[in-house]
């Protein structure tokens, strides 16, 4: 089969790699109908994060059941199926807690590589959705957004606490931060402010339900949200980013007593001491347990009553993922979705 593979920094090709088989009797294989590349993916394409040699790429996915083994029961072959990138059995005590991608028999699914043909996945009970059913070719994207940046965003939402009535923060406009956006509107937040500095992003977070733009950042950003909130601060604010820079912004931005939900992919974050004990800001967040919210967002999608799709703004067949990746490191592209 044909898959994107990265060979070191800035260097991904699309070459044969063995097709995937049943390891394990609760495997599952599927045929990809649709991958993306993730902003998480950036790290080791730009070479702030090392890999050890070639790594097949790629961890969102959404397609059709073609293999299952002896012990899995809820989905079946010709199912089209959406799931985390994280897999779980869904039943140990981590899982039903609602941290699926802390689950104690946790596999990461990237490391099988979803931008390819085939993929195969561990732990398929626990892990995959199936949608209702053959879904229209136009709500593709949104369910494979779900997969994996929808479901970010929204445990960003939901950490920070985001809800009725509520004035939300979104530090972070790639693809998580605007999905967060969307979010926080469907949890029902009053107010959401996304910083943004990109025109076409910041039209897209109002598409999704942003009330405010904000153009700065660090320290400038910080007085910003103040200015809009009394002086005070946001009670929630979303960290989509991952750097010490967006964590201490989302800190700062958020007031006395709030709720920062950081699902930002962090590198090289030292957080202060005295900045954490003096702000006394709650702060939750980690990777997404996105298995958890599956069924609701899937449902969503399925009525059409959210189109978190609209993240794509460049579609490419599998064989220009390299392209893909590089209009994401250039940022001529939020995100890239692959069709193999």
């Amino acid at each position: 089969m044909r898959g994107a593979v990265l060979h070191g920094p800035g260097d991904v090709r699309v070459e044969e790699r063995e097709r995937p088989t049943l390891l394990a009797p609760t495997d599952a294989i599927i045929k990809v109908t649709a991958a993306c590349v993730c902003g998480s993916d950036m790290w080791p394409y730009r070479g702030i994060e090392s890999t050890p040699g070639p790594m097949p790429m790629g961890h969102e996915y959404v397609g059709v059941v073609e293999e299952i083994g002896d012990d899995v029961k809820n989905v079946k072959i010709g199912d089209f199926v959406v799931g985390s990138f994280w897999a779980s059995d869904n039943t140990c005590p981590i899982c039903q807690a609602g941290y699926q991608s802390r689950c104690v028999h946790a596999e990461y699914v990237g490391m099988n590589g979803a931008q390819a043909e085939y993929l195969r996945v561990s732990l398929a009970d626990g892990t995959l959705v199936a949608t209702p059913g053959q879904p229209d070719e136009d709500l593709i994207p949104s369910l494979l957004a779900a997969s994996d940046v929808l479901g970010t965003g929204w445990f960003g939402a939901v950490a920070a606490e985001a809800g009725p009535g509520k004035t939300v923060g979104v530090v972070g406009d790639g693809a998580v931060g605007l999905s967060a956006v969307l979010a926080a509107k469907q949890l029902g937040a009053e107010r959401i402010i996304a910083m943004s500095r990109h025109d076409s992003r910041q039209r897209l977070a109002r598409d999704f339900g942003a009330t405010d733009v904000v153009t700065e950042r660090g320290d400038e950003g910080v007085a910003k949200i103040k200015e809009l909130t009394d002086g005070l601060g946001a009670p929630s604010v979303v960290e989509a980013v991952g750097t010490q820079e967006s964590m201490l912004q989302a800190i700062q931005s958020t007031r006395a007593g709030g709720h920062v939900g950081f699902v930002g992919v962090t590198h090289d974050v030292s957080l202060p001491g005295e900045l954490l004990f003096f702000s006394a800001v709650h702060l939750h967040g980690g990777p997404a347990p996105v298995r958890q919210y599956l069924p609701e967002l899937i449902e969503l999608i399925w009525n059409r009553t959210i189109d978190p799709g609209k993240v794509f703004d460049l579609t490419l067949p599998l064989e220009e993922a390299a392209e893909g990746f590089a209009a994401m490191d250039e940022r001529r592209a939020i995100k890239a979705l692959l069709r193999p």
